[in-house]
């Protein structure tokens, strides 16, 4: 191996170009991403997921980044727009949004591949010695540098981050490779059902973090020819990745920490995934996620006030191992083990429970949520109980994980509200399985009455 000195190590990031892809549908994620992109979503209260690869680069002095955006990139990049003050123009840096715009092709992109080849033309105008490409929708902190450095001393045409995670975890969700005693890449299969497990920690396998260093010579290369391949499907991990192992020169970079620790990193490509890692944001190891003084997680900046609480005479403010975003009011509320996000309102006597609120969400009194995921903007009436009874929850309306975590979107509870009154006049036994939801004081059961002091229902004209 070579030595790597530190002005090498600045040079190489002064020549490295950063492009980030920001453009996956996340269809694993459901409703949460119908109108937005995944990097997008919302995370820890206050920020978004993009946030933590791009404060990875701007912590790493990496600031030379494009952003290749596709799928309903508009809250995107707005949020983008709002963090350019991180960039000096005059000093050569710079955050460019880079939508699909069909230059080299009539098509949107249709792999990470054809997402760099469909940007060659940028690629090449600013004329990098190397190029860092990155997945924007993963949380986790990282210093780019190291694996700079090990991309440079092994004389690598490419690099691969990579993490060990247990083969359960692995099987069928992300790109797994072998290696040799000098990390060099033996093999490389994309999601594989049945991964082999590694030599030295059985029962996990190196996983792809779908982070790559490429000099960029070789990546236009390899890009241009995967282009005129019409058996591709223009990705990374499907088809660049196993062709050049052979021919390459193709190393893995193992991602570690303080004494070797395996860092915090996760893919949050599902409802159960999201959910978990903002719940792992309570458990005392959350600084592995959250800022420290030395390492910033930057975001768009925010004027929100501070958040406000207040008990009455009735009901003190309950808050245990929780994180509460800005501009938030709490009103003589319970919360235990959850998220609330920026500008959440809670109303007096609502309970909320290992759940994870979305930015503007308003939950009416006497509520119950427990175990549940609450979009962005929904306001839930009066006396609702979410998350408590998952047969229920599916039978209104809500979707429920193979974890058990209910996912609330304002649609459902529109629906839920407007199947009411129409399911009254043709079923008691209907209604009664329908608005099961809305909890009530009274043992007997719940009729239309119960349920209409709980709830304000609009006028409907019904067709049908």
């Amino acid at each position: 191996m070579v030595s790597v000195y530190k002005s090498e190590i600045g040079r190489a990031v002064n020549s490295t170009l950063v492009l980030v892809l920001a453009g996956g549908q996340g269809s694993r994620l459901h409703e949460l991403t119908n109108t937005r992109a995944k990097p997008c979503l919302e995370f820890g209260a206050s920020y978004r997921l993009i946030d933590f690869p791009l404060s990875n680069c701007i912590n790493s002095g990496l600031k030379r980044i494009g952003i290749v955006t596709q799928y309903k990139s508009q809250s995107l990049l707005h949020h983008l727009v709002g963090q350019s003050c991180q960039f000096n123009n005059n000093s050569g840096e710079f955050l460019e949004l880079l939508p699909a715009s069909q230059q080299h092709s009539k098509d949107w992109y249709s792999g990470t591949a054809d997402a760099l080849y469909q940007n060659i033309d940028f690629i090449k105008s600013i004329n990098p010695q190397r190029v860092l490409v990155l997945s924007g929708d993963h949380i986790y902190k990282m210093d780019y540098r190291n694996m700079l450095e090990d991309h440079i001393r092994n004389n690598a045409d490419m690099t691969v981050s990579c993490i060990e995670v247990p083969i359960a975890e692995a099987r069928g969700q992300f790109g797994v490779m072998s290696v040799n005693d000098n990390q060099r890449i033996d093999s490389f299969e994309e999601k594989p059902l049945f991964p082999k497990s590694l030599e030295d920690n059985p029962g996990h396998v190196l996983a792809s973090m779908g982070n790559y260093v490429f000099n960029t010579d070789f990546l236009i290369e390899k890009l241009q020819s995967d282009a005129l391949n019409n058996d591709s499907q223009h990705d990374f991990g499907k088809d660049i990745i196993p062709k050049v192992i052979s021919e390459s020169e193709i190393y893995a970079f193992r991602f570690r920490g303080e004494n070797n620790a395996i860092p915090y990193w996760k893919d949050v490509g599902t409802l159960d995934s999201y959910w978990s890692a903002n719940m792992d944001l309570l458990d005392n190891n959350q600084t592995m996620i959250m800022p420290e003084s030395y390492w910033p997680i930057c975001s768009a900046p925010s004027s929100l006030p501070p958040s406000r609480i207040a008990s009455n005479s009735e009901h003190s403010v309950q808050i245990n191992d929780s994180m509460i975003g800005n501009g938030c009011e709490l009103n003589a509320c319970d919360v235990e083990h959850s998220i609330i996000s920026d500008r959440v309102t809670l109303q007096s006597g609502a309970s909320i429970e290992d759940s994870l609120l979305l930015p503007e969400v308003t939950i009416g009194e006497n509520c119950q949520i427990s175990n549940a995921i609450i979009d962005a903007g929904c306001v839930v009436p009066a006396d609702t109980c979410i998350g408590l009874n998952k047969t229920v929850d599916e039978m209104n309306g809500f979707r429920v994980t193979e974890k058990g975590v209910t996912l609330a979107t304002q649609a459902a509870i529109e629906k839920l509200k407007r199947r009411a009154p129409l399911q009254l006049a043709s079923s008691e036994a209907r209604w009664n399985a329908c608005v099961c939801a809305f909890k009530t004081k009274n043992a007997e059961p719940l009729t239309f009455s119960h349920l209409s002091k709980s709830i304000s229902i609009p006028e409907l004209k019904y067709l049908g």
